[in-house]
């Protein structure tokens, strides 16, 4: 029997499917996986259409909601559901006991790699900073004024919000108060009646179907499946740590094959991410607002930008554009709150929150100076390549290149995992990566600022983990209860 349909029987999950995992050859556990992510998309539109908050309670559709997502816990992980169900618990149990203004403090304990944790401290952050009212101090207002919460959730609130079947698998992790909006039918009215304030006479809109938005995700989704299905396949990253290959390519030889196999790796979490957003579109939720040129978006809780990923001219573009939610998550939670070293912290939060794998910490530890040296050559010397469109490109040009072959350096030991494997590219590849960026921040610290240069964050911490990139239309915002001075 060959080694996939030997790994078959060793999944905790559900073996229902078995015959269709040795039929095309794909592990049970992906196969588990994409079955409940097909039944989500079509439960979605179910909710949507028949459940939906004109019909049904919020009690209803927050036990729906949590039973479909516990059933796909238990069939794609078996026993292990009771882990994540007593982690959940827990949590739970800290939430309502807890002295809100310690609550802080068993949030690092819970980092883990889970989403419904990731909720849950997300969670913990928006209700403290709801009751505390320090809303001030935080470096974008609007963002946190509408995701906090004033009181404490009902448990069947805080169950659906972390077990809900339209995030438990992929995510994304999401505002608690968006969340309930969209549960209880404020969340489209709410953003709609925002964008239409100037309208006399028009307490309520209709709300814009969410199906144009999944059509588009869902034909996205069969282009990843197909690039995955051929590039991933011709492009394995296990051959970058090949004997052979390594003892006999040369260096560039080497070097190039690395960055195909990165590009050729994205299409699998790009699927991933898309399908999980057009299954939460589909179910009326996502919905961002109306930009200044009258476009409907569905993006308010996608968890990635395939053009923004693969256009990206730095270090921090990539990031702002990869697994946003966990992003915005990781900015709120570690970022914003440092006192100090708040990217080395970060990136060494999200390290732990992926998991155990070593691969994971070299990846992110590995970030922390590649990021350091982006954002010192930005300061330093992209001032310099402003005065003509032509000079602007060529920078554009050679820093897209540079970001690319920097986050392939960086993200292969992710997808290695192991040590002996990661020690062995390292070395094929002379740590170069590593050597250069650090060199640079060593060389350009001792750099003065130029004059007449900004500041990369206007007044607030330069990092990477910005959720809002300034390329993006600005669209309405949600709470209509913001005051604006």
């Amino acid at each position: 029997m060959d080694e996939l349909t030997t790994s078959s029987f060793k999944t905790t999950g559900s073996k229902w499917l078995l015959p269709v995992s040795d039929f095309f050859g794909f592990p049970l556990d992906q196969v588990n996986f994409l079955a409940c992510q097909v039944f989500a998309l079509g439960a979605s539109f179910w909710f949507r259409l028949y459940l939906s908050p004109q019909f049904s309670s919020p009690v209803v559709r927050h036990a729906v909601a949590t039973l479909f997502g516990l059933s796909f816990v238990i069939f794609c992980f078996g026993w292990y559901a009771v882990h994540i169900s007593i982690l959940v618990m827990v949590c739970y149990r800290i939430l309502v006991t807890a002295d809100i203004h310690n609550i802080h403090r068993y949030t690092m304990i819970m980092a883990v790699s889970y989403l419904a944790v990731c909720q849950v401290i997300a969670m913990l952050f928006q209700i403290k900073t709801g009751l505390l009212a320090v809303l001030q101090t935080v470096s974008n207002v609007s963002f946190f004024l509408s995701s906090t919460s004033s009181s404490k959730p009902s448990l069947i609130e805080y169950l659906s919000y972390n077990l809900n079947f339209l995030s438990i698998l992929v995510g994304p992790c999401s505002h608690y108060k968006d969340y309930i909006d969209f549960i209880e039918g404020r969340h489209v009215q709410r953003r709609l009646s925002a964008s239409n304030t100037g309208q006399n006479g028009y307490d309520k809109v209709s709300e814009p179907s969410p199906m144009a938005a999944v059509t588009r995700k869902l034909l996205i989704c069969g282009v990843c499946m197909v690039l995955f299905l051929t590039l991933t396949k011709a492009f394995p990253i296990t051959y970058n740590v090949d004997s052979h290959f390594v003892n006999e390519a040369p260096f560039l030889t080497r070097l190039t094959y690395a960055a195909f196999s990165i590009q050729a790796a994205r299409p699998k979490f790009y699927f991933a991410w898309t399908l999980a957003d057009a299954i939460n579109n589909a179910a009326g939720y996502g919905f961002k607002g109306v930009d200044e040129a009258g476009q409907v978006s569905w993006d308010l809780i996608s968890n990635i930008s395939i053009w923004g990923i693969e256009t990206a001219t730095s270090f921090k573009k990539f990031i702002d554009n990869w697994n946003i939610q966990t992003g915005v998550w990781l900015k709120t939670v570690c970022y914003d709150r440092a006192p100090r070293y708040p990217t080395a912290l970060t990136f060494i939060l999200s390290a732990l929150w992926h998991g155990v794998y070593p691969g994971y910490y070299f990846t992110f530890i590995t970030a922390i100076p590649i990021t350091l040296a982006a954002r010192a050559v930005r300061k330093n010397v992209r001032q310099y390549f402003l005065s003509s469109h032509p000079v602007k490109l060529v920078y554009d040009v050679v820093t897209w290149a540079a970001t690319q072959l920097c986050i392939c350096y960086t993200v292969m030991p992710f997808l290695l995992l192991a040590v002996e494997p990661t020690m062995q590219y390292y070395r094929s590849m002379y740590f170069h990566i590593h050597i250069i960026s650090i060199l640079t921040v060593i060389v350009l610290s001792q750099s003065h600022k130029p004059r007449g240069s900004s500041s990369s964050s206007n007044g607030t911490k330069p990092g990477p983990y910005d959720p809002h990139p300034q390329a993006q239309p600005q669209l309405q915002p949600s709470n209509n209860n913001v005051k604006r001075k």
